[in-house]
């Protein structure tokens, strides 16, 4: 995938699934999850990719299989530093490949109910709220977390039909 910046040259963005031979980014990944457990959890039954850009890790994505025709993104991150800069919706835009070839009929993924940059991200994408998993960030997680000043209690749910 390429990312083209009006007024310099071309970035390529690549993408890689993670094998035996690379490490796990869980630093990277706590950027979207604060809870080490809960990404080791999923981390166990899903598939790991790594974004590069010039060779430099900015980019994590781990998807999971639900059923045989929808596919979960468990975890979706960008670097800080490489925020909104469109590299969040190009790694959307790669799940969606990914689904399409897989044969996937649909994509689920969740966030909290203080994630306001990305539940507008995910419906600017297609994705549309299909449920809201009440307390699930209480039950879940041990320390209470904040985003854009709320707490984020709610897990929302959205689908994106393929």
């Amino acid at each position: 995938m390429n990312v083209k910046k009006p007024g310099s040259e071309e970035k390529k963005l690549i993408l890689e699934q993670v094998d035996d031979n690379h490490k796990i980014p869980f630093e990277l990944l706590e950027l979207a999850d604060p809870s080490r457990s809960q990404i080791e959890e999923y981390i166990k039954t899903g598939q790991c990719y790594i974004a590069k850009l010039n060779s430099k890790l900015i980019g994590s994505i781990v998807l999971k299989e639900l059923t045989p025709t929808t596919i979960e993104i468990k975890n979706i991150v960008v670097n800080e530093s490489f925020q909104n800069k469109g590299y969040g919706k190009q790694l959307l835009r790669y799940v969606h490949e990914i689904a399409l070839r897989s044969m996937y009929k649909k994509i689920v993924i969740g966030t909290g109910n203080s994630s306001i940059k990305q539940l507008a991200l995910y419906q600017k994408e297609g994705f549309e709220i299909c449920r809201i998993e009440k307390d699930f960030f209480i039950d879940n997680y041990n320390q209470p977390f904040f985003e854009n000043g709320i707490q984020c209690k709610h897990m929302i749910i959205l689908e994106k039909e393929i």
